[in-house]
């Protein structure tokens, strides 16, 4: 859930950033433009008095006028010396009165042409277009109108280098973006602070809740830290699971109780059939029948005691040698293996260690061989094989039996169930599921799939490291 809250809080915090930054830097490069514009247009605005001292004196015949002229010439010349802005004072039929250097002439066209008429229609010119960083060849021309007695006779140009002005902006821009990621790597640490606090009652609530789901009753959520619906849905869950628990008590108390309750009218009923049986005639079909189902019913209230037990047991984890705990089993079953007529096999690794209850892990094991014995016929093989593989070894149990189907493989292992082709088969559907509990509790599992061409792989897992909460 972080990886997928995170990336959305970033993007949203980037997005509020941009839209901070982005008109600032315009507002920044408009700015740096602004003062560039409004310098110049001080600077026309002294060379238009000197041009009205020039025109006037031109005008009234005065023998200064040349020396008017020349020393305007010479101002405008030590000016774009000084600043490289070009500068001129024109005439409204264009001709230039003065202008430096001698060569510059204004645009026929364009923004220049535009702010040109309009300071000959006694107007100053508006700003002109915002010159970016990225436009190496921009220029700005600001024109002002010289006017003599309240007509406009002549028009100051400039026209400004901006070098200066881009690489300002870029500073500026610099600046902003040093500053919008800092503030993004503050945001972002916010974010991460936030997104722990939020989900870490969610965490927690999921692993209390991968705890009950793998068998582990007794986990419990802190209802503590992050919001307070967060803390109420702890609360709830805990609640939820105290009563989960305890149902579950409830359940495996009373199978426990039933079936050692039952135990005893049983062997008192089966003691009675043996001594009815002396009455018959030997060999009697129904006498043979009710012992094979009291028999029947004697294993399955084992085997509900044996549930009841491995529900409620906690598992003693420990480093085990599972390569010498599987060849021991394997001969432990090789004579009711030959006796059957199937060749059971070892194969694999014969020292590989990993955490488990050895005396869980032996039942286990004699549950997962004795069913695929049971299930093959005679002139078959079953395959024991110990691999070791990334976190956990495997111990493989590869039988040569009918197998199940698919929809079989979704259902193996469920209390009670049985396939329905194999109902003739000794067995009460409870010896998987106590296995599959006992591995359980170690941190272990049972999976199964099809062994082509066919017949069952059973394959137990158990840790190579040492669980975190056996």
């Amino acid at each position: 859930m972080r990886a997928r809250l995170l990336p959305l809080l970033v993007v949203l915090m980037a997005g509020v950033l941009l839209a901070l930054g982005f008109p600032l830097a315009v507002s920044l490069a408009a700015g740096q433009q602004q003062r560039v514009v409004v310098d110049r247009i001080d600077d026309s605005a002294r060379f238009a008095a000197l041009a009205q001292f020039v025109i006037d004196a031109e005008g009234s015949g005065s023998t200064g006028a040349d020396e008017r002229r020349d020393a305007l010439r010479t101002e405008l010349t030590r000016y774009q010396e000084l600043y490289g802005i070009r500068v001129g004072i024109f005439l409204r039929d264009d001709n230039a009165m003065a202008r430096s250097p001698g060569w510059w002439e204004l645009p026929r066209a364009g923004e220049g042409r535009r702010a040109f008429e309009e300071a000959l229609a006694g107007r100053r010119s508006h700003d002109p277009p915002q010159v970016w960083p990225w436009q190496t060849h921009g220029k700005l021309l600001v024109a002002s109108p010289v006017v003599l007695d309240g007509d406009v006779v002549a028009v100051v140009a400039t026209e400004s280098p901006t070098d200066l002005m881009r690489g300002r902006i870029l500073r500026g821009w610099l600046l902003i973006a040093a500053g919008l990621a800092a503030a993004m790597l503050v945001a972002f640490g916010a974010a991460l602070r936030l997104t722990s606090w939020v989900l870490k009652p969610v965490r927690t609530l999921d692993a209390a809740a991968h705890g009950i789901a793998t068998g582990r009753m007794n986990s419990r959520v802190a209802a503590a830290g992050g919001p307070p619906e967060l803390q109420r849905l702890a609360r709830s869950f805990n609640e939820m699971a105290d009563n989960v628990e305890e149902v579950l008590e409830q359940q495996r108390a009373f199978v426990a109780d039933a079936s050692h309750q039952l135990r005893n009218p049983l062997a008192a009923l089966l003691l009675r059939i043996e001594l009815l049986a002396l009455e018959l005639p030997e060999g009697n079909a129904e006498i043979a029948s009710v012992r094979t189902e009291g028999k029947r019913l004697t294993q399955v209230l084992d085997d509900l005691l044996d549930l009841a037990l491995a529900e409620h047991a906690s598992a003693e984890i420990s480093l085990t040698d599972i390569g010498a705990l599987t060849t021991e089993r394997v001969a432990a079953w090789r004579p009711y293996a030959e006796e059957k007529g199937v060749r059971l096999g070892g194969t694999g690794r014969s020292a590989v260690t990993g955490w488990a209850d050895p005396i869980a892990l032996s039942s286990a094991l004699d549950a997962v061989i004795d069913n695929a014995l049971k299930f093959t016929p005679e002139g078959e093989e079953v395959e024991v094989s110990v691999s070791a593989a990334g976190r956990f070894v495997h111990v493989v149990v590869a039988d040569r039996g009918p197998g199940l189907t698919e929809e079989e493989l979704l259902r193996v292992g469920d209390r009670f169930w049985r396939s329905g082709r194999h109902q003739n088969i000794k067995g009460s559907g409870l010896g998987l599921s106590i296995s599959r509990i006992l591995l359980a509790a170690g941190g272990g599992s049972l999976s199964y799939e099809t062994n082509p061409p066919h017949g069952l792989r059973v394959t137990v897992a158990v840790p190579r490291t040492e669980p975190h909460n056996p």
